[in-house]
């Protein structure tokens, strides 16, 4: 799944839940005529006004409802850009089970290959002593 994707996703969650526990934000939210992409366009545009490179979970969420709340307002034009979503997985205990013998596997392999490595070196061969005479072996004539 596309980080854009499963960023929309993220938004349309937190919007529909808040839909439950506020009653005037659902009715606005039930009669607005702007999707989840105009949704995202807005908050894309303002992140890009704004200069700054990282926001908090809150920061986006407002921006969201803010869209939601004024109708009228422009949203801006689409942004094709890459961004990264903070997105906690929790995995059951079989797929940390593979992913830990995964992991082992992989470290096993590389410990080999770094042994076969180190074993298949060339030695160094020291130089044997040339058995050459000196100008001060020869005796003067």
């Amino acid at each position: 799944m596309k980080s854009s994707e499963r960023f929309k996703e993220t938004i349309k969650a937190y919007l529909d839940k808040r839909t439950e526990t506020d009653e005037l934000f659902r009715m606005r939210y039930d009669a607005t005529t702007r999707t989840i992409d105009d949704v995202v366009t807005y908050i894309l545009n303002q992140v890009k006004a704004s200069g700054y490179c990282g926001f908090s979970d809150d920061e986006i969420y407002s921006m969201a409802v803010h869209v939601i709340d004024e109708p009228d307002m422009g949203i801006g034009k689409p942004i094709d850009c890459n961004f990264v979503v903070n997105h906690h997985i929790e995995l059951t205990e079989k797929e940390k089970a593979e992913q830990k013998a995964l992991a082992l596997k992989r470290f096993q392999e590389e410990e080999m290959r770094r042994l076969q490595t180190a074993h298949n070196k060339p030695k160094k061969v020291k130089p044997q002593p040339v058995n050459q005479q000196s100008l001060f072996d020869f005796e003067a004539l």
